[in-house]
């Protein structure tokens, strides 16, 4: 990594630096919005456990007077979540402590905060696109898709959710490292790409946020169709040239179709686990002019950020990956 030559933060400013990461950070957070938060405490343990108690038949035998009934054992389901480390950091010299007039260490500090969001943004999409509760656009593999997403494809993942049991999201993350919810209107979600926006404005019965009157919103979150909520972000990537014969679709090599996943989630559909509160992401500054066996005449100092983070999938029915395309403009 090269050395930056421009950059500082006296020691009584890192505070401020710390703020600034979350503020600028939390409106990149769409995914986390929707999973089942879970934080760990610090000095606690890297390993999370999820416990799912599994549903117990309909008890449809007639007693019989006077006979205990044989009873049932409950069936739970564990899931495992192990803790990943991530972090990165820009590195700086003493040169800003006597030269420089910009505030190039409130931009730095802004900048890292935005990474730290896409960070642990990334890893859970990397987590929840994998979901093994799929449909195509068209065809039988990913590699026949070159056709968009369809009213008829929502209708078909819904389904799929309701036969599951899944139920409506109600609660939404608040934007606060405090892990707090509050209420909003129930329906599944879906995550999309920002390719599809113009897809899903088209479809039958999409109703806009702004029709929405007072109820409150997602991050990212561009409208409804139905029982959908739908979220876009350019961080739902597609598949470049993952498709069938581009024809009018969208596609990175001019060939082939870039093929788009379309989320649809359940409640409880996946968990996240950071490591709670104050210590979800914590910045670090070191401010040129120390001293050491490295760094002999304190030229060098940096600005970064490290975290703990994982996301595991909860229960693979309660979500629904739509592939399709995205039509060219």
């Amino acid at each position: 990594m090269g050395l930056v030559t421009y950059g500082d933060i006296t020691d009584g400013t890192a505070g401020v630096a710390a703020a600034t990461m979350l503020k600028r950070g939390q409106p990149l957070l769409c995914i986390q919005q929707f999973g089942q938060m879970q934080p760990l405490g610090k000095n606690e343990t890297k390993v999370k456990k999820f416990k799912r108690y599994e549903r117990l038949s309909p008890a449809t035998t007639p007693l019989t007077e006077g006979v205990t009934p044989s009873g049932d054992t409950p069936v739970t389901t564990d899931y495992d979540a192990t803790l990943a480390q991530y972090g990165s950091f820009l590195p700086l010299t003493d040169h800003i402590a006597d030269l420089a007039s910009d505030p190039v260490l409130m931009q730095y500090s802004e900048m890292i905060g935005e990474q730290a969001a896409e960070t642990v943004e990334m890893v859970a999409y990397g987590v929840i696109k994998a979901g093994t509760n799929l449909a195509y656009a068209n065809g039988s593999a990913r590699t026949d898709v070159n056709t968009t997403l369809t009213l008829a494809m929502q209708r078909k993942a819904v389904r799929a959710l309701e036969r599951q049991l899944g139920r409506r999201i109600t609660k939404k993350l608040s934007s606060t490292p405090a892990f707090n919810t509050e209420n909003v209107r129930p329906a599944f979600i879906g995550l999309a790409h920002v390719d599809l926006r113009h897809v899903i404005e088209g479809l039958s019965g999409y109703k806009p946020v702004e029709d929405y009157g007072s109820q409150p919103t997602y991050e990212g979150e561009i409208g409804a169709v139905g029982d959908v909520r739908y979220i876009i972000s350019t961080v739902f990537e597609p598949w470049a040239d993952g498709g069938g014969d581009k024809g009018t679709m969208v596609s990175t090599s001019g060939t082939k179709a870039d093929v788009y996943p379309v989320i649809y989630l359940a409640a409880d559909a996946f968990g996240c686990v950071p490591l709670k509160g104050a210590n979800a992401i914590t910045p670090m500054v070191l401010n040129p002019g120390k001293i050491s066996d490295s760094d002999k005449l304190g030229q060098r100092g940096h600005v970064g950020w490290k975290t703990y983070f994982t996301a595991v999938i909860l229960n693979q029915a309660w979500m629904y990956r739509c592939e399709a395309a995205a039509p060219e403009l």
